[in-house]
């Protein structure tokens, strides 16, 4: 069993830059895939990032390619997501989630994760 805690969202503008934590339970974390998805109101949740265990294989939603980036610290149990040149379309509740080991064309396949977070809002303000 593993819980996540998503922390670090808040209000921005746009143009700037918020970094997102995830901060997981369990011994096992190295071996879990992580990733972040988020869903804004009235849409589905969306791919957003994904990491493999080592940190070794990353994965980027189209919407985000060149401006975020996953990373993670198994030392600490924890998973990042760096967010710069943040849009009002970013505007969204972002969620953490974990899975064991899946095929990397899986990554983005929000069906594939078993444990999630309940969510930090990010607001981008125009």
């Amino acid at each position: 069993q593993v819980q996540l805690v998503e922390s670090g969202g808040g209000l921005v503008q746009a143009g700037g830059s918020l970094r997102l934590s995830c901060a997981a339970s369990g011994r096992t974390f190295s071996s879990y895939v992580m990733g972040w998805f988020r869903q804004a109101p009235g849409k589905e949740r969306e791919f957003v990032a994904a990491i493999s265990w080592s940190g070794g294989n990353t994965y980027y939603g189209d919407s985000v390619k060149g401006r975020f980036t996953i990373s993670r610290d198994n030392a600490k149990n924890t998973v990042f997501l760096q967010m710069n040149s943040l849009k009002p379309e970013d505007t969204a509740v972002y969620y953490c989630a974990a899975t064991g080991a899946i095929y990397y064309r899986d990554y983005g396949n929000r069906k594939m994760y078993d444990y999630w977070g309940h969510g930090t809002q990010v607001t981008v303000s125009s």
